[in-house]
């Protein structure tokens, strides 16, 4: 059922896309926007799906969340992929978006994708102005200053610093660059069904550092091929990962921990949460 549900969800997604998408034509900016969404698990924008679903919160508002959360984190993938950041020149198995095209182009196309994110969020589809605006805050600080891009500034000073990180050191840091863009599409179903986010939020905190820690066991025992990416590149440029700081077994530990914080959050909506604790799972049995 859950390979069946994330699958219909990330054709929903590709598909709204597309359609948001078209109307802006075929520059180079344009293009490089299709392309960057293109493809990728998509897993925060099915959060954004299943979270709504528990409310019964109607699919046309939950894919503009969807379509939302999947634009803002292309573009953190764009800008993160920079010769500044982290000289990525692979993203989902393709070049990234500056190899492509150019170092300007991608700029600019991963700032016409953040824009894009909160204009989706203005569809007055979504209903009443309060709940626009609710989504269009928790988003915002959610990747801003005080998340997101806090998390990849506080990545960056360390490296320039040379020292490696310690482990809390390395929970707040993820907490904010990966964490905080799971956490808002987890809590935008109860915002738009006006209902208490607090579970929910809890839950992604959870599964937040779970698909940290998966992805930095990923980065050690992964294939290259199936991850679409390069892998190994922390241990190579000696940065501190979970499982450098744990160990391999320790970090598996940890994950799995977490994961059951995560079904025992989601535990009082019974059923109806069932999907959200397969997600769970999934994020740290994943091969990519």
């Amino acid at each position: 059922m859950f390979p069946v549900r994330l699958s219909a969800a990330q054709q929903a997604i590709g598909g709204f896309l597309v359609g948001r998408l078209a109307p802006f034509g075929d520059s180079d900016i344009a293009e490089g926007m299709r392309y960057a969404t293109e493809g990728g698990k998509r897993l925060r924008g099915f959060l954004a799906i299943e979270s709504a679903a528990l409310w019964d919160v109607p699919q046309e508002q939950a894919l503009i969340a969807a379509g939302a959360v999947e634009a803002l984190h292309a573009y953190s993938l764009v800008h993160d992929d920079l010769p500044a950041m982290d000289d990525d020149d692979l993203r989902r198995g393709r070049p990234t978006v500056h190899v492509k095209w150019d170092e300007a182009t991608a700029i600019l196309v991963g700032d016409a994708l953040q824009t894009f994110a909160f204009e989706l969020l203005a569809d007055p589809v979504l209903g009443e102005a309060g709940t626009q605006i609710a989504l269009v805050s928790e988003l915002a600080r959610a990747s801003g200053a005080a998340g997101m891009v806090l998390g990849q500034a506080q990545d960056i000073a360390a490296e320039t610093a040379g020292r490696a990180l310690d482990l809390d050191e390395i929970t707040a840091l993820q907490a904010n660059k990966t964490g905080r863009l799971i956490e808002w599409p987890a809590v935008a179903g109860a915002i738009m069904a006006g209902e208490d986010p607090e579970p929910l939020r809890r839950y992604a905190r959870a599964i937040g550092l779970a698909f940290q820690i998966a992805d930095d066991i990923l980065d050690v025992e992964g294939d290259t091929a199936l991850a679409g990416k390069r892998l190994q590149k922390d241990a190579e440029a000696g940065k501190a990962t979970f499982v450098s700081l744990l160990g391999l077994d320790a970090a598996k530990a940890r994950a799995a921990g977490l994961v059951d914080e995560a079904c025992a959050t989601i535990a009082p909506f019974g059923k109806r949460g069932d999907t959200l604790a397969d997600l769970a799972r999934y994020i740290v049995a994943r091969d990519r």
